[in-house]
C-alpha cells in the first residue's frame, strides 16, 4: 500500500449524549446496551467525549495511530514487514490480552473479502485489538456489513475505513462468469453476483475483465460508504478517511486504488 496517500486531517471524536439521562428512550437504551456488549463498560466512560481520541489509547506500549495519516503509515509499514517475511506479530502479549478483556481501541476498519488467503491482521502484521475486520465475499455490502462498518466509525471513533479487494477474487470471477453465461448461481451466491455485476468492466475480456472488475468493485463499495450521511459528515470534518486498496497475492503487497 502506498503510504503517500494524502488522508483527511483527523480531529477529535464527536460526543454522543442521551436526550434525557433520567428517562432514556428505548432507542437510547438499545444503543447503550449495544455499546456495553461490544466494547466493554470501560469504553463508555471518559473515552466517549468531544475531542477524545480513543484509537490512540490502546493496549501495549507501542504508539497507537490516531489520525488517518498515521493509520495509513502503520498499515503500510506492517504490510512491508509481511511482504518481506519480517513479521513482528504485535499486541499478543499476556498484558495486552488482559487489557483487552475490558475495552478495545482498534485504529482501522478493514472491509475485506472472506478469501482465506487475505486475513487483514496478517497482511498488515497487526495484532489483537488493532483492526476491526469486516469480511464478506467480494466485499459485498448489505445492512449487516454497513452497520458493522458504521459501528466502528460512529461508536469506536475509528479514523480510517479501508475497502480491501484482492487479486484473483473468486466472488468477482463468479459474478463475471455468470454475467457472461446467463446462468444463475446456487442459492444465496446469486445475491453476491447481483451486487458485483454493476462493476463488471465490459471493455475487457477474459482474465483482464475479472481483474479490472476487482478494482472497479472496490471503488464502487468505497463510493457507497462515502455517500452514507453519517460517514460523509465525518469525512467532511476531517475525522475520517475512506480509502480503497488492493492486495496482490503474487507479491503480498497492498496498494492504494485512487
Amino acid at each position: 500500500m502506498n503510504s503517500e496517500v494524502t488522508p483527511h486531517r483527523a480531529v477529535g471524536r464527536q460526543a454522543t449524549a442521551s436526550a434525557d439521562a433520567q428517562s432514556p428512550t428505548p432507542s437510547t437504551a438499545r444503543r447503550s446496551l449495544l455499546r456495553a456488549g461490544l466494547t466493554g463498560a470501560a469504553v463508555l466512560g471518559a473515552g466517549v467525549t468531544l475531542g477524545a481520541t480513543p484509537a490512540a489509547a490502546g493496549p501495549g506500549t507501542r504508539h497507537r495511530p490516531g489520525t488517518p495519516g498515521e493509520v495509513l503509515r502503520e498499515l503500510a509499514v506492517g504490510n512491508r514487514r509481511w511482504s518481506t517475511y519480517r513479521e513482528t506479530h504485535p499486541d499478543e502479549t499476556p498484558t495486552v490480552r488482559q487489557t483487552l478483556t475490558t475495552s478495545q481501541h482498534p485504529f482501522a476498519v478493514i472491509l475485506g473479502c472472506i478469501d482465506s488467503r487475505v486475513p487483514p491482521e496478517l497482511v498488515f502484521d497487526q495484532g489483537l485489538g488493532d483492526l476491526l475486520t469486516v469480511r464478506s465475499a467480494g466485499e459485498v455490502l448489505d445492512e449487516a456489513v454497513l452497520g458493522s462498518v458504521a459501528y466502528g466509525v460512529l461508536e469506536l471513533g475509528i479514523p480510517l475505513v479501508m475497502v480491501l479487494g484482492h487479486q484473483s477474487c473468486g466472488a468477482v470471477r463468479a459474478a463475471v462468469e455468470a454475467d457472461e453465461s446467463g446462468a444463475r448461481l446456487p442459492a444465496h451466491i446469486q445475491y453476491l453476483a447481483d451486487q458485483i455485476r454493476p462493476a463488471i468492466d465490459h471493455g475487457k475480456e477474459g482474465a483482464a475483465r475479472v481483474d479490472a472488475t476487482v478494482d472497479a468493485h472496490v471503488r464502487a463499495v468505497r463510493a457507497r460508504l462515502a455517500a452514507e450521511p453519517d460517514l460523509a459528515a465525518k469525512v467532511t470534518t476531517g475525522q475520517l478517511a475512506i480509502v480503497g486498496a488492493r492486495y496482490e497475492l503474487t507479491t503480498q503487497r497492498v496498494h492504494h486504488l485512487a
